[in-house]
């Protein structure tokens, strides 16, 4: 990888990473064309880094289709796929070194997932020293994921700029993910809780209200309505992710919840 990189800094011009765990879908494609927008060459990287995943999570399960996923990216001007084997990422199994994230990373997410931004920030950190690109695009659904990766640029200062581009959502409003293809036709249609109440507490936002418990009750409102218990629904700080008492423009509200068996996460900026 760092032979091809080479060759492709020699041709001069910019160099973008998109980092992904495959099984790919439109928001991914969308994080490659906003790459081509901000560099000259787009690397890819295809890894499920078991180090972000509990033991009872996905990690087997979590779909894998490195066929597919090429076939996908080769019409939008991907340069490089970096597909590489986990005995070849961790060569002697779990890394004795390891990226700590601190405490923003012991809330919303973190705090249902100990250990998870810890091995997100490592894998980050890795690819970041074996590609070396100038920008590095991420999307906004992982939205505490994104806060860490930028926070952990510029503590290490690591010499990346960091996009992070708009959530992509399917027609009826659920975020795009990977797991989304875990759904049944049921809960597939029961998700679309999440953007219900994230809209709803949006649109009372623009309406006037301030209250963080009156638009959390909102997204609330909606998951209670087709039988969905949230993990957690907030109202934070973009910057600090403390939870905030009165929204201002540009403060987050992030919800994560099962349905069925499937977590899904989701976020909307108050605007």
């Amino acid at each position: 990888m760092r032979a091809e990189i080479a060759a492709l800094r020699s041709s001069g011009g910019r160099i973008a990473l998109v980092p992904t765990m495959g099984f790919l879908h439109d928001g991914h494609l969308s994080l490659v064309d906003r790459a081509r927008e901000r560099a000259d060459h787009v690397v890819m990287s295809i890894f499920v880094n078991p180090l972000q995943f509990a033991p009872d999570e996905d990690f087997q399960r979590y779909p894998r289709d490195l066929e597919r996923d090429a076939a996908l990216v080769q019409s939008r001007g991907v340069d490089l796929i970096f597909a590489p084997p986990t005995d070849e990422v961790y060569t002697e199994g779990e890394p004795d070194v390891q990226v700590v994230p601190g405490a923003l990373a012991d809330r919303l997410c973190g705090a249902f997932r100990p250990g998870h931004f810890q091995g997100v920030l490592t894998i980050v950190a890795k690819l970041f020293n074996i590609i070396q690109p100038d920008v590095a695009v991420f999307g906004r659904k992982d939205f505490q994921q994104s806060v860490l990766v930028r926070r952990m640029v510029r503590d290490l200062d690591f010499p990346v700029d960091i996009d992070v581009a708009p959530i992509v959502r399917e027609h009826d409003g659920l975020a795009m993910s990977s797991r989304n293809a875990y759904l049944s036709p049921e809960d597939r249609a029961r998700a679309t809780a999440l953007h219900v109440g994230l809209d709803a507490a949006r649109s009372a936002f623009a309406a006037g209200e301030r209250g963080a418990d009156t638009l959390r009750g909102a997204v609330t409102a909606a998951l209670n309505a087709q039988d969905i218990a949230p993990q957690y629904v907030e109202l934070v700080d973009p910057a600090t992710l403390d939870a905030v008492q009165r929204a201002e423009p540009g403060h987050v509200l992030a919800v994560a919840a099962f349905v069925g068996r499937t977590r899904l996460i989701d976020n909307m900026v108050m605007e």
